[in-house]
């Protein structure tokens, strides 16, 4: 497994602005069914190709592009550890200074 953020976005504006308009284009077309019939459907996908296919993928990359530089995993010999990354500094894991990296449980 990588430490790749696979469904994060770069920024927390531009995942918003993506949900925004994959969420209002994916209501958008079935509450403007009354109104434009089944023409309204052909907003589902622009809704899903912003979401990048699904609203679940999208919420799971929100929690990650608001964590982002805020918590580091690092294994080493087969158990990983989940550690708070320390502010201003550099993101990895100094094992040798005391207060470097606090453990969360997962």
């Amino acid at each position: 497994m990588t430490d790749r953020q696979g469904f994060a976005s770069t920024s927390l504006p531009r995942h918003l602005l993506r949900g925004a308009t994959g969420f209002g284009a994916l209501i958008g077309s079935f509450a403007l069914l009354p109104v434009l019939g089944i023409g309204s459907l052909l907003l589902a996908p622009i809704g899903l190709l912003a979401l990048r296919g699904c609203p679940a993928c999208w919420a799971i990359g929100l929690v990650q592009t608001i964590s982002m530089g805020r918590l580091q995993r690092s294994c080493k010999d087969g158990v990983c550890e989940l550690t708070v990354a320390r502010p201003g500094g550099s993101h990895e894991h100094d094992e040798s200074r005391p207060g470097s990296g606090v453990p969360v449980a997962y």
